[in-house]
């Protein structure tokens, strides 16, 4: 059954990649999320056993090529192949086009584009010996639409979208799905931060006048790595409450 191929999920640790590494694992997944802090990733394991279920963890630096690709296949070799990836590690470096650097760009574009690259050629090995995948990728409404102060993230989530497309293409005809969510304004640890002011204008800019939720992401994800989305691929859907209509 598909339900029991591994899933991976990159930057699981938290907001937006911690729901769906639960959600997955409520769905009967052999989970295994990949991020750099050891603390977060216990802490996401101990929620998980507590929900009756459990997840396998590594710490991983996203933009070490060589250490990631040697973590997913060594997870392919105890798993018999990795039957679902989700690319969701991301950074943002915000900053006005005159004033942004070049390693602000550089560092955004290894974590956000690059990283997801890596994974995915690492992870369709097994993908394509299995003639199964269900591969995810995390953009964004900033991909779609653009956002002023950040041409660097905007661009790497575009260029995830071409990507993920390119992909599905290429991996269709050996039952590998590729598509793209893009979130739009999510409530995680990242907007807690914000200023009211901030929010209350995002809100603004919403048809449906309201933040989206962690959850509403990952039960979109879980829906793509369903038998019952087989037949869709290279698509990017907008989990944004109307935002990038």
């Amino acid at each position: 059954m598909t339900d029991q191929r591994l899933a991976i999920v990159t930057g699981g640790s938290r907001g937006i990649g911690r729901a769906i590494c639960l959600d997955l694992a409520r769905r009967g997944r052999t989970v295994a999320a990949l991020a750099t802090n050891q603390e977060k990733l216990s802490e996401l394991q101990g929620e998980a056993k507590s929900q009756g279920n459990d997840i396998l963890t590594a710490v991983v630096d996203v933009t070490d090529s060589e250490q990631l690709t040697e973590t997913i296949q060594q997870f392919a070799k105890n798993h018999d192949g990795v039957g679902i990836l989700v690319n969701n590690a991301g950074i943002t470096r915000d900053g006005l086009l005159i004033t942004l650097k070049d390693e602000d760009f550089d560092q955004v574009i290894d974590t956000n584009l690059k990283a997801a690259f890596v994974a995915i050629r690492a992870a369709s090995r097994s993908m394509l010996r299995n003639k199964f995948g269900r591969i995810i990728n995390i953009s964004s409404v900033a991909g779609i639409m653009g956002n002023p102060g950040q041409s660097n993230y905007a661009a790497s989530k575009a260029g995830l979208i071409g990507m993920t497309k390119s992909i599905a293409r290429e991996l269709a005809r050996k039952n590998i799905t590729a598509n793209c969510v893009a979130p739009g304004f999510i409530e995680t640890d990242m907007t807690d931060g914000l200023p009211e002011k901030i929010k209350e204008g995002a809100k603004a800019t919403i048809p449906m006048q309201k933040l989206g939720q962690a959850c509403d992401i990952a039960h979109t994800v879980g829906y793509l790595t369903a038998d019952e989305a087989g037949y869709i691929t290279g698509q990017v859907i907008a989990v944004d409450g109307g935002m990038a209509m």
